[in-house]
């Protein structure tokens, strides 16, 4: 019998550009890790977001995590960062 994958659904925040591609500033998604997290997204929203996405840092509860087989808490929010201009 195969063990069934480690899904959680965590709270995604959209900021600036990812917001805009994303057409949302907040959503659910099922993910066992930050990789996962960004497939779905990708899969969910299409390329534009995904092209966005090439380019974000990713906070998990407030810490920053660029390790794509980093696992997501259940429950846990992660925040999409576009890179920002200005000072």
């Amino acid at each position: 019998m195969s063990a069934l994958p480690d899904v959680r659904e965590v709270t995604v925040n959209y900021f600036a550009a990812a917001r805009a591609a994303a057409g949302t500033a907040t959503e659910r998604v099922e993910a066992g890790n930050l990789g996962e997290l960004i497939g779905a997204a990708a899969q969910r929203h299409g390329p534009g977001l995904a092209k966005v996405l090439g380019v974000c840092s990713f906070l998990v509860d407030g810490v920053r995590v660029s390790d794509q087989d980093a696992a997501l808490p259940a429950g846990s929010s992660v925040d999409v960062l576009p890179p920002f201009a200005g000072g």
